[in-house]
């Protein structure tokens, strides 16, 4: 993407050669590791306002998967969600991250938290923004609208028109004065061509394909309920009901709940909320572990 302007991202970009092609990442600050882990069409652009108000405290690394933002884009890559969830495990590894402050977000949950449930030891805190880690079939809306999007029609949609980042946010966002021209740009012009737009698409096909993955993962929920978490819920979200959050909270009824005033991007939104509260969270249970 060119013309970035450094008002809006002032971050340096950092690299990491996958077997799969390069994938970018940010890493600013010190201290604690706070790992960043998006969804669609997202990428580390979408956490620009939580690295900027969390870095002074903590060390924030927010990648971009590959086939999104910064990041090569090949177009025969592996993009299921099990594929990213290997490759930013290798990303930790590689970087060597202790102790991981997990903060994840929409297809960025079943990825992140397919860490946390394969290496809890290196997991000490777990923030989940609007997201899930089941299967979605139950879902008559997701599960239509699923349909729609891995038919032939919508991979027309999602390739040669950039559907997702083009409607989808628009749609995502509850305050639609949050999303100006120029922010919505950095949505729309990392997928510049349908060859750059697998990662996006792929995606889309596996909110059911991936349910055999998913169900995988919501069989060892019960590792997530012995780590100390936070949930940040934008409770007018569009495209994921209320009624995940309900089983968030079943699921770990020890979790701290809040919900926002915002649509399916709470860090967009509402990030000086969310900040405030991802900085209260970590930091006192990063007291507690010392004492």
């Amino acid at each position: 993407m060119q013309n970035i302007n450094p008002q809006l991202y002032p971050f340096q970009p950092n690299f990491y050669a996958s077997v799969d092609g390069r994938m970018h990442y940010l890493d600013e600050g010190s201290g604690p590791v706070l790992l960043m882990v998006h969804g669609t069409p997202a990428w580390s652009f979408s956490y620009r306002k939580l690295i900027q108000a969390l870095s002074p405290y903590f060390r924030c690394i927010a990648i971009d998967h590959l086939g999104f933002g910064l990041s090569d884009k090949p177009e025969q890559a592996d993009y299921s969600p099990k594929a990213h969830a290997e490759r930013l495990e290798q990303l930790i590894s590689h970087l060597q991250l202790k102790d991981v402050s997990l903060l994840v977000h929409d297809f960025g949950g079943p990825i992140g938290l397919s860490y946390a449930l394969n290496r809890p030891e290196n997991v000490s805190k777990v923030i989940i923004l609007n997201t899930w880690m089941w299967p979605l079939d139950d879902y008559p809306k997701i599960a239509k609208g699923a349909k729609i999007a891995g038919s032939w029609l919508g991979k027309m949609l999602y390739k040669y028109f950039n559907f997702s980042p083009r409607i989808l946010v628009k749609q995502a966002f509850h305050d639609k004065n949050k999303l100006t021209k120029e922010v919505h740009r950095y949505y729309t012009d990392v997928y510049p061509d349908a060859k750059s737009r697998g990662g996006p698409t792929a995606f889309a096909h596996h909110l059911l394909q991936s349910s055999g993955w998913f169900h995988q993962l919501w069989q060892k929920r019960h590792i997530l309920s012995r780590l100390p978490i936070i949930i940040l819920w934008g409770k007018h979200d569009p495209l994921l009901p209320i009624s995940l959050l309900d089983r968030w909270k079943d699921a770990l009824p020890n979790a701290s709940v809040h919900t926002l005033e915002a649509g399916h991007f709470v860090q967009e939104e509402q990030p000086e909320e969310a900040a405030k509260l991802i900085r209260q969270f970590v930091s006192s249970a990063v007291k507690e572990e010392q004492e």
